[in-house]
């Protein structure tokens, strides 16, 4: 099983190289080169398997020789082994047609568990074999942050520097995050939106007095690996609701379009999926391209849906790839004029082609509040800021009931505090691994918007864990109880 690059200047890579990489060297993402197609009969013999044994028969279609059946058994084991339900992502029932299905089961009570839970147990087994370490850089809109620190705190192998917008993300969100204390571990505050985090991450990566220095992997859903462990709760959903032979129809609250990829991901595999909505908040630049085939910029707004507060969808590059023929060039100059214009736009024909799987909605934050609401109203159930745009898009609609519709819901209520209050009235009860938050100090260091000052800190770092290695406190070149955390505490 190989994978390449979305703009087709790369060199072809193996799952194992694909997961512990980031972007490609031509700036593209990875794509397997032809997909896992499963038939009818296959899909109807996953039926009944437990999320686990489902994991291994997903993800072993991309892993190929890369891993070997009992080693991918014994990881995937050991991801979901501190997950808080024993059906792992399990289904609920709501009115006529309409399900959710709960994916804040995880250790950091967010659907980006469900894919990075087996990513860094993945990284930590690739790089042992291989007697290798890593630096991992990202950036997140809240959840990724905390799930990937989550995923690899501890490890010998990884340092993990995680950039989140100062500012932009929920009190719980930050503190999820920069409560860790571990050596590997390195937070930053940047003064900007999740897009400006993100096009640092991506300038570190094309850096080549950084790449020199360290070799970079990624763990924001540029990571192939993390899109392979999502598409398996899109079949566990869809086959506990009578796939193959039913059409699923699932609502997906997006911002940087990998939840939405996945769900793709299982539809090119084979899954009889209907239809599948991209939930946008008020910033709305996916519903826009879906409407008029143009995709253009127009700046970020600060939502009650903090992880949907992006406009730059990395993950749509890789539908773009998709959509028009897999035409790597194609692809590159229509990005190229996102990056340097603002904007591009696609034929009358491929707009048409992706509403044949896709339709896209936006949800501002009043309807947002009024779903949470009277999702309150009528179930006594309190949803996260997240899963109730899913919810408002998925009742605008209506149901179809020849379709059931899935709505997944991304994250527990209680990381949304405020919102939830705002919304019924009521405060949210804590989840004992976060009221066990409050009362931890945080160390993070706010940053400015610049590629330069996190490549020099980085540098500062490496050079110091050269003389001393896994010994630096990663938080001595950073403020971290004085400024940053009282400034924080004003907003």
């Amino acid at each position: 099983m190989h994978y390449i690059s979305t703009r087709g200047h790369a060199p072809k890579l193996d799952f194992e190289q694909a997961a512990t990489s980031g972007l490609a060297l031509d700036g593209g993402l990875y794509v397997p080169e032809i997909w896992p197609a499963l038939s009818h009969k296959d899909i109807a013999s996953l039926r009944g398997l437990s999320y686990r044994d489902l994991a291994v028969k997903i993800i072993s279609r991309f892993t190929g020789d890369a891993v070997d059946a009992s080693e991918l058994r014994s990881l995937v084991d050991s991801a979901y082994s501190n997950f808080d339900h024993h059906e792992i992502a399990p289904l609920q029932k709501l009115d006529s047609g309409l399900h959710i299905l709960e994916l804040f089961h995880g250790p950091t009570l967010s659907f980006k568990d469900y894919a990075l839970q087996f990513l860094g147990k993945f990284m930590d087994w690739s790089l042992n074999s291989r007697m290798q370490q890593l630096t991992i850089v990202g950036a997140t809109s809240g959840d990724t942050g905390s799930a990937a620190i989550s995923a690899v705190t501890g490890s010998p192998n990884i340092n993990l520097y995680m950039l989140h917008p100062f500012g932009r993300v929920s009190d719980m969100q930050r503190r999820q995050m920069t409560t860790n204390q571990d050596v590997n571990i390195f937070n930053y505050a940047v003064d900007g939106t999740f897009d400006d985090c993100q096009a640092i991450v991506k300038t570190i990566f094309n850096d080549a007095e950084v790449s020199r220095q360290f070799s970079l992997g990624a763990v924001n859903s540029i990571n192939w690996g993390r899109i392979t462990a999502q598409i398996v709760y899109y079949f566990y959903a869809a086959l506990q609701l009578g796939a193959p032979q039913q059409k699923v129809s699932f609502a997906v609250p997006t911002g940087n379009f990998g939840n939405v990829f996945a769900g793709y991901s299982a539809f090119r595999m084979g899954l009889p999926i209907e239809q599948i909505l991209i939930c946008s908040n008020e910033n709305d630049i996916l519903t826009r391209f879906f409407d008029r085939g143009r995709m253009w910029k127009q700046g970020v707004k600060q939502t009650v849906t903090p992880s949907m507060d992006i406009e730059v969808s990395s993950n749509f590059e890789r539908f773009l790839f998709e959509l028009l023929d897999r035409n790597s060039d194609e692809v590159t100059r229509l990005m190229r004029l996102l990056t340097l214009e603002g904007a591009f736009m696609v034929a009358p024909e491929a707009l048409e082609r992706a509403r044949e799987t896709f339709s896209a909605h936006r949800v501002d934050d009043d309807e947002t509040c009024r779903a949470i609401s009277h999702h309150y109203a009528e179930t006594g159930e309190i949803v996260d800021p997240h899963t109730a745009v899913a919810l408002a898009a998925a009742k605008k609609i209506g149901t179809d009931a020849r379709h059931p519709m899935v709505v997944l819901s991304t994250a527990h209520p209680a990381k949304f505090s405020e919102t939830i209050e705002r919304s019924i009235g009521r405060d949210v009860d804590l989840p004992l691994q976060l009221s066990r938050l409050l009362a931890k100090p945080e160390r993070y260091r706010r940053i400015s918007n610049s590629s330069d000052e996190l490549k020099k800190l980085m540098l500062s770092v490496w050079s110091q864990l050269c003389w001393q290695p896994r010994k630096l406190d990663p938080f001595s070149h950073c403020c971290c109880f004085g400024a940053c955390v009282s400034e924080v505490s004003k907003q």
